[in-house]
């Protein structure tokens, strides 16, 4: 079960507020562009899954990032 949090680190925006977001997936969903546009993600996903596997977004390596970028 995830934790439940008062405080969050960002506010959603007023379009997320408002339903535009939601509206706007849902036609996405019902003209079915989202299934049309799935093969077009496949390289970007398959990207990420390799980084996730090898390690790239574990703690340690978030640090060694962040540390990398404040002494370049």
């Amino acid at each position: 079960m995830p934790k439940i949090r008062i405080i969050r680190y960002r506010h959603p925006s007023l379009k997320t507020a408002l339903g535009v977001t939601k509206a706007k997936k849902q036609v996405k969903r019902d003209l079915g562009i989202t299934a049309a546009m799935r093969p077009f993600r496949a390289p970007g996903n398959m990207k990420r899954r390799v980084l996730r596997q090898a390690g790239y977004y574990s703690g340690p390596m978030k640090y060694f990032r962040f540390i990398r970028r404040i002494f370049k």
